[in-house]
């Protein structure tokens, strides 16, 4: 017994033709130009990160004198052709600070975030995992929330002398706090996952 196909309608019913893809279908991008237009963000801030780099390092050859220069007799200069954005009150190059003081920017930053990121870490994890400590730590971490960053910041310079280490350890304080909150709230979220139940059951 062979099965037969029909192709053409039966009489009395009109077929409607097939119409086109209103939308095209989805183009897989890999490798580093996919992940650039999947994540325009992450390649913004890349981009101006990595400028940033690339000024600190390279500020000796971008037409740049010492920054630290004292010349009275040029104070106040405004921007020129042999000053381009000018000097301060102390005849200082403002052009020249400013690329040097990417380095001491792009420190700071980099290690507050470091710092801040594994100090946060280990509080979070705790404070997830251990009900006991969990109440002693978040209210030291509310207390150091409710003082304003600025205002913790300055009475740590205020109580310590002026130096990059200082500045580190300042803001490291102030942000260690918003970290470990975060880290708590994702570890308690999966404390709750059936798979961790499932796992405490069976003693692995």
């Amino acid at each position: 017994m062979t099965a037969t196909t029909t192709t053409s309608p039966p009489p009395g019913l009109v077929v409607a033709p097939v119409l086109p893809d209103l939308m095209a279908a989805p183009k897989i991008r890999r490798g580093i130009i996919g992940f650039l237009r999947n994540h325009p963000t992450v390649a913004i801030g890349g981009a101006l990160l990595l400028v940033l780099v690339i000024i600190g390092v390279f500020a000796p050859f971008l037409g740049t004198v010492d920054p630290t220069a004292i010349a009275p007799a040029k104070r106040t200069r405004l921007p020129s052709a042999d000053f381009w954005f000018g000097t301060d009150a102390l005849g200082r190059d403002i052009y020249s600070r400013v690329l040097y003081g990417t380095r001491v920017s792009l420190t700071v930053g980099l290690s507050v975030a470091l710092a801040a990121s594994l100090i946060g870490l280990s509080i979070g994890l705790v404070a997830g995992f251990l009900r006991w400590a969990d109440g002693v730590l978040m209210r030291c971490m509310d207390g150091l929330m409710s003082i304003p960053p600025i205002l913790l910041a300055v009475a740590l310079m205020a109580l310590t002398r002026g130096s990059v280490g200082n500045v580190i350890l300042a803001i490291t304080i102030a942000e260690i706090p918003r970290v470990a909150r975060l880290i708590r709230g994702v570890v308690l979220s999966l404390r709750e996952q059936p798979y961790v139940d499932g796992a405490v059951a069976s003693g692995t």
